[in-house]
């Protein structure tokens, strides 16, 4: 939808829907994906995740597993998410190779809340699905971007800092009393959600040095 005065070629008009063309796709994908999931044979849980696969030399899964879901409720949280933090990322991850650096950053995220909770629980055989762990990995880049006007702010600043607190404090509680709508029962695995966030929050400052659309605003000192 837009909005404009004059006639339809009136350069003026701006788009009400403007979020960068990333964030979109990729929340986009999330309720297709899980369309074509629900009618594979085994519900696609040959792509989960599992702990013990790394020891028997499966990895795979530390990819795969972030284009399933539990759930239509799943899918709308994580959809929502990617599309909320993703945005302010993908705007400033637009220089140059920015949008393959978000992309990075995204799946390098998911990879590594994967990663993080096989650390947690050697051995598990327990499936693990979602791009929740990428998503969280969009929230810690954000984190950093939130009141800097286009400026990564500094890791130890005490804004961000006290936003990081206030994730992980949610993030725990949601994991220990099992807050998951539309999961059917199944636990959150919270440890999975805090490594994303971890690797999004340090890796945004390099990569805002690098790629920020505005280099006279992409200071970060990590």
């Amino acid at each position: 939808m837009q909005t404009s005065t004059d006639g339809p070629n009136d350069p003026t008009r701006e788009r009400i829907f403007n979020a960068p063309f990333l964030p979109v796709l990729i929340a986009a994908s999330m309720p297709a994906l899980y369309w074509f999931q629900e009618r594979l044979p085994d519900q696609g849980m040959s792509m989960a995740f599992r702990a013990i696969d790394l020891e028997q030399g499966r990895w795979t899964g530390l990819l795969t597993s972030m284009l399933l879901h539990g759930g239509w409720a799943h899918v709308a949280m994580n959809a929502v998410g990617a599309l909320a933090f993703g945005a302010p990322v993908a705007r400033l991850l637009s220089r140059g190779l920015g949008p393959l650096a978000f992309a990075a950053l995204y799946i390098v995220s998911g990879v590594a809340a994967a990663g993080g909770y096989a650390l947690c629980h050697p051995g598990s055989e327990s499936y693990l699905i979602g791009a929740s762990g990428a998503v969280f990995g969009l929230i810690g880049a954000a984190t950093r971007l939130m009141g800097g006007h286009g400026r990564v702010m500094p890791l130890f600043h005490s804004a961000v800092l006290k936003q990081a607190g206030a994730w992980m404090a949610a993030n725990l509680i949601i994991g220990l009393i099992g807050l998951a709508p539309g999961l059917g029962g199944a636990s959150i695995a919270w440890e999975a959600h805090a490594f994303g966030f971890l690797f999004g929050i340090l890796a945004i400052g390099p990569l805002g040095r690098w790629f920020g659309s505005r280099p006279d605003l992409r200071l970060a000192d990590v």
